[in-house]
Order: C-alpha cells, then structure tokens, then sequence
C-alpha cells in the first residue's frame, strides 16, 4: 500500500514543475486538476482489471494492455457499458494516463489528446460538467510558445506518474489532496480565504457541530460557503458512519467549486452522495427543494463582505423574524448567520467563523443579536487567536447555535491564547483544539479561561457579547510593599546626591580659558547645587 508521506512527496514535487512560471493560486489549479484526471484515468483501468480479473491490478500498464485487447473483442459494448453505469464516464485507451505517459516517454505529447480527455470526462455525465474549465493546457503561463508550453505539462505528467493513487488504503488519497490544498493556501496568502479553512478552527467547528451525532447514519452536512469543501470533509472524521454522510455545499468563485468537486471524490464520496452548486448563497436561497434542513450547519463566511441588503430581503423567510432588520450593505455577517441558521434541523448545531464585531456591533446587528439571544439561538461563543487566517490577521470568533433549547444562557470561551506561532500564521496544535473542546463539552466557568453566562447577566450587559466582559483574564500585579519601596526611594535619593556632590567637586577643578566660559560653567554649577 502507498505510504502517505510518499505520496505527498510525488505529489508536491509536480509543484516545483510550475513554481516560477505562475502564482500559487494558478497553479495549484493545474497541479490538483492533472492530479484528479489521473485519479480517474488510473481508477477506470483499475475497474477495467477488475471486472475482467475480479482483482485489483498490480501497474497499470497491465490493465492498459487489456483494455486494449477487449475492446476489440465482442466483449467491449458490455464492458463499457459496466464501466459508464459504475463510474458515470468512458475513456478511449489513447485517453488515459497511462498513454499520455507513453506519448511523453516516447516524445509523442500533445495536448490534444488531453484536451480530448478531459471533454470526454466532462460531456460524460452532468456530475463532470465543466470540471476541467480552469486548466487551460494552452496558457502562456505555462511558457513561450507551443512547444514550451506542451513540455511544461509533459513533464508535470511525468512527475505525477509516479504517485500510486489506487493502492491507497482509507482517505490517504484524500489526505493528501488536502495536504496540498493547505500548502497552496500557505502559498497563496490573501486568496486563500476563498478555498480555506486553517486546521485548528476547521477541526474545532466541526467536532462542535458534530458532537452528539457520531453515530447518526445518513448524516446530512451543510456548508453554503464551501470553498474547497475541506469543512464539510472533516465532519467524517468524528463520524461512525462516514461513508453514509450526505454533503451539501454551494460555493460561489467556478474554480473553487470545481476544486470542492474534485477533492469529494478524492475522499471516496460517492456520487449520489454529493449534492454541491456553484452560486450565489445570498442572493437566491439553495437548497429550496426535497432537503432544506441539515444536522450539520459548518460555515467559514468570506468577513464583513458586501451585499445588495434589498428591501425584498425583508420578506425572504431567511431573514423575515428579525424584527424587520437586515445585515448592513457593508457586512453581511448577520446574512450568513441567518442564512445557515434557517437552514440548520431543530435538533442539529451550527458552527460559523466570524470577526469579533459581530458580537457587539449596533443598529441592526445588535436587533438581530438582541433577537437570537431571547429565542436561545445561541449557544457558546468562542473567542481565537489572532491572524490564524490567510485572509486576514485579525481575531474571529466562532458562534454555536442551537434551536429549541432548554435555557437561555451562554459559554463564552476565551482561547485566544492557545496557539503557536509558525512563519506567517498562529496555528492552534491540536492540544489546544482539545483544552477548547473539553471546556466546551464541561459547559462551565473556568477561571480566566470561560464564563457560563445566564440570560440575566447578558441582558445587564445590553446584549453585548464581547468576550472580555464576560471572561477576565486579567493578570492581578503583586501587591506593593510601601516600606521596602520607601526605602529603596530613599537610597535612590541619596545615590543621586552623592553623585551630585562628586559632579560638583570635579567641576570645582576645572580651569578656564576665558571669563565668559567661567560665568558659564558656574551658573550650570549652581543649577546642580539646586537640584
């Protein structure tokens, strides 16, 4: 089986191919794409094997070579049949990765043929529907003319030749495509906002949201802000029943929605599975069909963005029960809330990742706030450290919500201190993750760490839900000692007249070479005498 730490090797070593030539945040789009068509190259040979050998082959090569021969066969309409009813999609054997491995070992590479494979890909079946859009195999970027530009994808071809992507146990593929997706965001800096989430909030609001549903088969996930769809991802790994969970995301950059489609797959997510859209999630509410309720609500919205905040939205059942008010043009943060909130089951939990001026802002923030806390929406607000985003340094917070709750009462949870500092972010390890989510799972006050506070004293404050008005962490200073702190006055005093007394005898010896220099001196003489 392929190591993880192998794979991972190979797998960046394709980036080094493109490094120089474009940004990250261009390539990492044709690396994770090339990535992906080989993933879907080497799994369809893989199910060719299998279906004629009910085994798994050990190289491809091997199950290249076989499909060649049963395609001439009266065998090939039913096997391709199989194939497109198993994997929604078919591949000429010229189409495969394999053979556009031979073409480049062989000095035959075109990028025609790969162009051909990625619209047989996509024209295949609506799941695959322009997935390829973004890896333009004919850039200038990728250098100077034809011939530059075919070697620069023949030789990331060639590197990614080496990486084993179907003797892969579990989610080892997949963990390594988020290795990757982290890296470039790491790369990226700014831009990254739009695809990532940071391990240590990633991991925190999803075991917040999933807590008390491990064990729920057929699970049902949401994320209207999906980037990459990492978030959504890492709700497996505190499932018991992962591969029954359903994912339902929407994400509005085409290219980011894309990467969100590719890495499902990657992580083994079956089709039928995968309920993703490429839109707008203010403008028009998604999803208004069969399912619009989930367990799991887990949002990373873009801070304090922009949006129309039309009248029309005052009638939109999303943001109607807030006492008429809507998010402000200039932050749409309460918009997100209450979009993912409406959307949340009456049993389930939200988690969502917003900057700290949600939790104090006025005018309509503060009715919608105001609103949310008398109805026991909201749940805990946890405070992070700062700059553990790509897309800005300042602290966030994350807010739980719940609906139809027993109690009104709120934890605030003070981590902004749980982090280490690595080159450009604050990273929360993961024994930081688990003194927050341990606090969270206690849901009591602790001393300069977290307050579990009543309504009445949330209603003192105004409905103000800033964290240090809640948790004091505050550090007392040592009382003073006004008899040693006397003394050490009066030695201080005495030193300086000792010093002055020396200054003034050295002066004393000085000569001078004119009267007005002695006027001079003497009067600054004087002024020590003062002193």
């Amino acid at each position: 089986m392929t190591e993880k730490k192998e794979l991972l090797s190979v797998l960046w070593n394709g980036a080094d191919v493109l490094r120089g030539k474009m940004d990250a945040n261009e390539y990492k789009t044709y690396l994770l794409g090339l990535v992906f068509y080989k993933y879907l190259s080497d799994s369809y040979l893989s199910k060719v094997y299998d279906l004629l050998n009910d085994s798994i082959p050990d190289n491809l090569e091997d199950a290249q070579k076989e499909y060649e021969e049963v395609l001439k066969s009266d065998m090939a309409d039913d096997l391709l049949e199989d194939l497109k009813e198993s994997l929604y999609f078919t591949l000429e054997p010229e189409m495969t990765f394999v053979s556009m491995v031979n073409d480049v070992n062989n000095n035959m590479f075109n990028r025609e043929k790969l162009q051909a494979a990625f619209n047989r890909i996509q024209e295949s079946d609506k799941l695959f529907n322009g997935l390829f859009a973004d890896v333009d195999l004919y850039s200038n970027r990728l250098g100077a003319g034809d011939q530059k530009q075919s070697a620069t994808i023949a030789e990331l071809i060639k590197t990614l030749n080496g990486a084993d992507l179907i003797h892969t146990e579990g989610d080892v593929l997949g963990d390594a495509y988020e290795y990757l997706i982290g890296q470039f965001a790491s790369e990226t800096g700014k831009k990254a906002g739009e695809f990532y989430t940071p391990h240590g909030p990633a991991q925190i609001l999803c075991r917040i949201a999933m807590d008390g549903q491990e064990n729920k088969k057929g699970l049902q996930v949401y994320d209207p802000c999906m980037g990459s769809g990492s978030l959504m991802l890492s709700c497996k790994n505190y499932s018991k029943e992962p591969d029954f969970i359903k994912y339902y995301g929407q994400e509005l950059t085409l290219s980011t929605y894309n990467l969100a489609r590719m890495n499902m797959f990657l992580h083994r997510v079956l089709p039928e599975n995968q309920h993703l859209r490429n839109g707008d999630t203010l403008d028009a509410d998604w999803p208004t069909d069969e399912e619009t309720e989930f367990d799991v609500v887990a949002m990373n919205p873009p801070y304090s963005a922009k949006w129309s905040a039309a009248e029309g939205f005052k009638q939109d059942e999303r943001f109607m029960d807030y006492g008429g008010k809507l998010a402000p043009k200039s932050k749409a943060d309460y918009a997100f809330l209450l979009h993912g909130f409406y959307h949340l089951k009456q049993n389930g939990t939200m988690a969502i990742v917003l900057p700290h001026g949600v939790l104090f802002r006025g005018a309509a923030e503060g009715t919608i706030r105001e609103i949310l806390l008398k109805n026991g929406s909201i749940y805990a607000v946890i405070g992070l450290p700062s700059n553990m985003f790509y897309n800005t340094s300042i602290p966030t917070c994350i807010i739980v919500l719940k609906k139809h709750r027993d109690g009104r009462d709120v934890l605030f949870i003070d981590a902004s201190d749980l982090y280490e500092k690595e080159k450009k972010q604050n990273v929360m390890k993961d024994e930081h993750i688990d003194k927050v989510i341990e606090i969270y799972s206690e849901r009591k006050s602790v001393e300069k760490r977290a307050y579990l506070a009543s309504y009445e004293d949330i209603e003192k404050n105004d409905f103000n839900l800033n964290i240090p008005r809640y948790v004091d962490t505050s550090v007392e200073e040592e009382p003073i000692d006004v008899n040693t702190l006397n003394n050490e006055l009066k030695n201080i005093n005495d030193e300086i007249d000792k010093t002055t007394k020396n200054l003034i005898s050295m002066f004393d010896e000085l000569t001078y070479n004119d009267e007005e220099t002695r006027k001079s001196m003497m009067d600054l003489i004087d002024i020590f005498r003062e002193v």
